[in-house]
């Protein structure tokens, strides 16, 4: 009786099957199927071979909707890391394609995540801003109006002193921190003249001031020392002189 795809080897070797595995899958004792081809949609059969439903290196696996490849998250997050420090220690001044060598990505790679470098800029510093009107809520919840207010030009200074990229931003250097506040938890500025007004309707702080004196004044207390160290020490000295300035004069 013939048997299909049979050989009979020459050297006193028995017989191997070669017999075409299913669908185009491995056959038995590993050999290939029908032709050497691969089953449907180019993945290999059984046998420890890649089955249907795996995604090939790079895919993104479409059963998860809206899947993000690791490689991209762990881009951006490495490039957020790297525009986090540049801006805190060197200000927004800092140019995309320094914060991708730093990186180690191409510029197209840090466009891709942020298309504008305000895009950036806005991820770190918004982020910054609405927490920091978390503390300006806090203590004017939990405060005196006045004990509110001073604190939190304590706090501002020395989040501006050791985080160059708030200082700029509420200077207007390279991004405008107010104009890109789009939710009112992001609104610094707005949370800062809340507490201003709470303070000077309570008379611990002189009537003719305004928010932008107060900030104005602040930022010049961080700009005190380029020496991180010296600049904590320096700033709040000044912000005590500051604070003696702001409050109102006693009668004669």
């Amino acid at each position: 009786m013939d048997i299909p795809f049979v050989k009979w080897a020459a050297g006193g070797r028995g017989r191997v099957a070669e017999q075409p595995g299913a669908a185009g899958q491995d056959g038995a004792a590993g050999q290939r199927g029908a032709v050497g081809q691969r089953g449907a949609v180019g993945q290999r059969g059984a046998v420890g071979q890649r089955g249907a439903a795996r995604a090939g290196p790079g895919d993104i696996d479409s059963r998860v909707p809206g899947a993000q490849r690791a490689d991209a998250r762990r881009n951006r997050a490495r490039i957020l890391a790297v525009a986090i420090d540049a801006f805190a220690r060197e200000g927004l001044g800092v140019s995309v394609q320094e914060i991708a060598r730093r990186a180690g990505v191409s510029t197209g790679t840090v466009s891709r995540h942020f298309p504008a470098k305000d895009d950036l800029y806005a991820a770190i510093v918004l982020d910054r801003a609405e927490s920091l009107v978390t503390t300006a809520r806090t203590l004017g919840e939990t405060q005196p109006p006045g004990v509110a207010f001073y604190k939190f030009i304590e706090v501002m200074a020395a989040e501006g002193a050791r985080n160059r990229a708030i200082g700029d931003a509420l200077a207007g250097a390279g991004f405008d921190i107010q104009a890109a506040a789009g939710r009112a938890d992001q609104d610094l500025m707005g949370m800062w003249s809340s507490l201003l007004a709470s303070a000077q309707a309570a008379g611990d702080v002189r009537a003719d001031i305004t928010v932008d004196d107060v900030k104005t004044l602040v930022m010049g207390c961080c700009k005190a020392s380029n020496d991180p160290d010296a600049s904590q020490a320096a700033t709040r000295r000044l912000v005590s002189v500051v604070a003696a300035g702001l409050r109102p004069t006693p009668p004669p």
